[in-house]
């Protein structure tokens, strides 16, 4: 199974409906996700009613750009695995056509 164009493509393809994907339903949630985590992190860190202080601040948007990052680095992994697993059994296939009508042809 020498030639890879199928494979290569589509893992392309999946990467870009991956950003896609990420873009439309990924990037407000991951924001939102983040966020509630930072709230979280910086009351356990620095007490309950969270002040409007820089470090809790910091702490908040360093963890909404985490949450954009782990959902960004999800849907495009997942979109671009989904795309090679699709490529690679259509150059199995057509490897396996091509072998069969060699085969049917030397014969």
């Amino acid at each position: 199974m020498k030639d890879r164009t199928y494979t290569n493509s589509l893992t392309y393809i999946g990467a870009a409906a991956g950003v896609v994907l990420f873009a439309v339903f990924g990037l407000l949630p991951g924001s939102f996700l983040g966020g509630v985590m930072g709230l979280n992190l910086a009351g356990s860190i620095l007490g309950t009613p969270v002040a409007a202080g820089v470090v809790a601040r910091l702490i908040v948007a360093a963890s909404m750009v985490l949450g954009v990052m782990v959902a960004g680095i999800m849907f495009i992994t997942a979109a671009s695995t989904l795309g090679w697993l699709i490529g690679t059994v259509v150059d199995g296939l057509r490897a396996r056509s091509s072998s069969m009508a060699e085969a049917k042809h030397k014969a």
